[in-house]
């Protein structure tokens, strides 16, 4: 990008935007020809400035492709009477913009939502709770929820009210019962549990499923002539909706009613756009929150993302903009700014599913309707100057209209993927309700080798593939120690270092600190030193990749153009995951008692504290001079570091580790002191119990000296 003088913007400034009022109008076939020739050569400027903000093809496949097959491999996994979830809203869409929150959807599995009594013939009633969706006394869009037969869940028995003599579960209840039981301390906004962990947004959803599709929706084949296309249509109906815990402002039972969620079909329209059409909802996104919430107090919570979609998914269907391509994208975004302000003029929002569910109707009215519609008009008048306004693009904007052969290059390295591929692999867990199914879980990684897979799509599965290894060998372990037979044992030991060796062949550095867990659980303290000491060297590389953290020309010099598994086995450290219902130290086993009995689903230790901790652990029987040198690089990492090694959700159980290795040493003070600092932090882990616990042994201990 070229740079000029700041007089020199100022200079060109009313050129800018007098030129962008010309296209006011916007109509194509009326403009000047030098006219069409800038616009298109600035649309596709402004595309390659989205591809950076935004992301390119390439990057919001991969992010799509990894979240799918994560779920695909946790929805086979998980069994029946568990909770199923799913990551909705922007982040599965494939956008990472800032400020953006997660949002995540759960339902329980075994209990379903049907549209008529004449569906329960598809589903086993012994084990699955039917219930049954009535719809004609409430708005359009939302529905209660009725049970016709008995039910146990005790969360459920606790939302229902009787009206006209029939159970029903209401939403408000139900809200109010879920809110706190995935995050603590979440507060309520609109169905869901909100709040903010390690600096992002969260909303999570708790909600019901249905395989079915609702009678009042009307996409349809027949609806649908341009966009989306059949498949796409066919595929949305037959993968249902859900219910989340909201009812209609405006309807007879507020309080009791549920609103029909397509966040999943939604995915599915995003997912079918083409990359013009994708930035063109990003650009509205970021018009959204860089423009029309910064007018003012009164307009700034009206509009929101979910409306800026809704537009996008309108102009598309209607067709008006016939081919979505890099050198029009202005010219979309243009036409979906316009369709939005006849909705505010006229105070209707239709939604894309329902039309006749007005996403206005509540908010959008009187005052404040006026107010926005005034506020639109003004930008309507600038015409695309008002994207000027935008701090993410109005200097990229001015730069093209000073420089009108200006060329702006989209050049992402292989290290920007990497950290990138690295980064969504982590945000990839996995919950292994039972372990006793683990032979399932391996012949289902079988069935997908065998099956067709994008690179992405592999990643994640040598991931999971690496995490039941570990689990498979440390549940052979704790199996075989306990039944005694020498024989038995010593098989089992051969066969689980054999996998945890086949694990960090498939993995990444951290993985081999399983090896030396292992080693030091059957107590062969010196092949676990061994281990750790190649595991600190590979960690202390220049090229290392942890954490989004990596010396972009190092690792390009070491790894550069190798495949992602020897980059992965080579540069990248990911955290240690522990499952809570298996032992691998028993230094830590009150801490996964904690963990589950306050339904935490796996324990997030980071990869240098575990180092550090094993080297404390194995040293102590071997040599107390090097066992205190490993505790004083501990706490000095817990003590010091500033979120580079040490996330700032994991600094629980960083500090109750550290407590930990300072009691077995008796330095009782020092120990106080650290679990007193596990429990001031983010409750992440909920080991709060075990930590209180380990306080009380400690005063104890103190008062008997």
């Amino acid at each position: 990008m070229s740079n000029f003088r700041l007089q020199d913007r100022d200079v060109y400034k009313n050129n800018t935007i007098n030129f962008l009022r010309c296209i006011n109008f916007f109509n194509m076939e009326s403009f000047l020809p030098q006219i069409c020739e800038g616009l298109q050569h600035m649309s596709e400027c402004v595309f390659v400035v989205l591809c950076q903000i935004v992301g390119t093809s390439q990057q919001v496949t991969m992010r799509r492709e990894m979240i799918d097959i994560a779920e695909m491999i946790d929805r086979r996994i998980t069994h029946h009477g568990t909770i199923t979830m799913m990551v909705s809203g922007s982040q599965r869409e494939g956008f990472r913009l800032k400020g953006s929150d997660i949002d995540i959807m759960f339902w329980p599995n075994n209990q379903c939502v049907i549209m008529d009594a004449s569906q329960s013939e598809y589903y086993n009633t012994a084990n699955t709770a039917l219930i049954l969706s009535e719809s004609s006394e409430s708005p359009p869009g939302f529905t209660l929820l009725r049970f016709p037969t008995p039910f146990a869940d005790p969360v459920v028995i606790s939302a229902c009210v009787r009206m006209n003599n029939r159970l029903y579960t209401s939403s408000s209840l139900y809200r109010e019962l879920t809110c706190s039981s995935v995050v603590p301390n979440s507060t309520l906004h609109g169905p869901c549990s909100s709040g903010i962990l390690d600096g992002k947004e969260y909303d999570f959803a708790y909600c019901f499923v249905s395989d079915f599709w609702p009678p009042s929706v009307s996409l349809s084949t027949d609806r649908c002539h341009s966009w989306p296309n059949p498949q796409v249509v066919d595929d949305i109906v037959r993968n249902g909706c859900h219910f989340v815990a909201i009812g209609h402002p405006l309807g007879p039972h507020e309080n009791e009613e549920w609103r029909i969620s397509f966040s999943r079909a939604e995915y599915k329209l995003v997912s079918s756009m083409n990359h013009c059409q994708f930035l063109t909802y990003g650009l509205l996104k970021l018009f959204l929150k860089e423009v029309l919430n910064q007018q003012s107090d009164e307009t700034s919570k009206l509009l929101c993302s979910y409306h800026m979609k809704t537009t996008v998914f309108w102009t598309i269907q209607q067709n008006t903009l016939p081919h979505w391509s890099p050198q029009n994208l202005l010219g979309g975004f243009w036409l979906c700014f316009k369709l939005l302000l006849k909705w505010v003029y006229e105070g209707i929002c239709p939604n894309f599913f329902i039309p006749q569910n007005n996403l206005f109707l509540t908010k959008v009215h009187g005052s404040a309707q006026n107010r926005l519609f005034l506020q639109l008009n003004e930008f309507y008048k600038k015409g695309l100057a008002c994207l000027l306004q935008s701090s993410s693009i109005r200097s990229y904007i001015i730069d093209i209209l000073y420089n009108p052969t200006l060329s702006i290059c989209m050049m992402m390295s292989e290290v920007d993927y990497d950290v990138e591929v690295a980064d969504e692999s982590t945000q990839c867990y996995y919950t292994i309700a039972q372990p006793c199914h683990i032979t399932k879980y391996i012949h289902m990684i079988e069935q997908f080798v065998e099956s067709p897979m994008t690179q992405y799509q592999v990643v994640v599965l040598q991931k999971f593939t690496s995490y039941v290894l570990h689990l498979t060998s440390f549940l052979l372990q704790n199996m075989y120690t306990f039944a005694g037979v020498n024989k038995q044992l010593y098989i089992a030991v051969k066969i689980s270092c054999h996998m945890l060796k086949l694990a960090a062949k498939v993995g990444c550095i951290s993985d081999m600190l399983y090896i030396a867990m292992y080693y030091y659980k059957t107590l062969r303290y010196s092949e676990a030193l061994s281990v750790l000491e190649m595991t600190k060297v590979k960690l202390a590389q220049p090229y290392l990749m942890y954490r989004g953290s990596v010396d972009r020309e190092r690792y390009n010099e070491s790894v550069g153009g190798q495949s992602w598994s020897t980059k992965r086995r080579q540069a990248v450290a990911q955290d240690i995951i522990l499952s809570p219902k298996i032992c691998y130290i028993s230094e830590l086993l009150p801490e996964q008692q904690s963990a589950l009995q306050n339904r935490s689903i796996r324990l997030m230790i980071p990869v240098f504290v575990m180092l550090h901790f094993l080297k404390f652990l194995c040293y102590r029987h071997i040599d107390t001079t090097s066992s205190q040198a490993a505790l004083n690089e501990l706490q000095v990492l817990i003590h010091h570091d500033q979120g580079m090694y040490v996330n700032n959700l994991f600094r629980d159980i960083s500090w109750e580790i550290l407590g930990i290795c300072q009691q077995m040493t008796g330095n009782l003070q020092a120990a106080l002191y650290s679990y007193q600092q596990s429990l001031a932090q983010y409750p992440f882990h909920r080991i709060q119990t075990a930590t209180q616990r380990r306080i009380h042994d400690v005063v104890q201990s103190t008062l008997h000296q």
